[in-house]
């Protein structure tokens, strides 16, 4: 019954990780095919250095993202991806220095980035699941470990 739930476990988390990436392979992938307009947006924001600012972004979230699809080096970038969803809603979402329906949209936006810091949170505390990179690279770590020591005693 135990091996089930532990199945059961890893499943959901490698589906957890795929829903949090895909939103963020699909806003990287969004900022490549509209660079002018993301840069735009970000400058009338007020950001600087948006000429460096926007491709680190765009690395980030498709990287990062197709990272914690694949389970490599998941608790990194599952902090990684918080701090910088942290940061993005705190610039673009403040919605307490908006008015009008602005608020409502941006409440909701930020409310919702709250809900994502969270999962990736989780992420970072309790790892990747079996059905990942990490654990497939542990696995053979601690295959390979007791052959070299075998070896080494020679």
């Amino acid at each position: 019954m135990d091996r089930t739930m532990n199945a059961g476990s890893d499943i959901a988390a490698l589906a957890g990780r795929v829903l949090i990436a895909v939103m963020f392979v699909g806003a990287g992938v969004g900022k490549i095919t509209g660079y002018a307009d993301t840069a735009g947006y970000m400058t009338s924001e007020g950001l600087p250095i948006v000429g460096v600012l926007l491709p680190l972004t765009i690395l980030l979230e498709v990287g990062g993202g197709i990272a914690l699809i694949a389970g490599w080096k998941t608790r990194w970038f599952a902090l990684a991806l918080a701090a910088f969803t942290v940061m993005a809603s705190l610039l673009f979402h403040n919605f307490w220095a908006m008015s009008g329906e602005a608020v409502m949209t941006n409440t909701l936006f930020f409310t919702k980035n709250v809900a994502i810091i969270g999962g990736l949170l989780t992420v970072f505390a309790f790892g990747p699941g079996r059905f990942s990179v990490d654990q497939r690279v542990k696995r053979t770590a601690s295959t390979a470990i007791p052959a070299y020591a075998s070896r080494a005693r020679q």
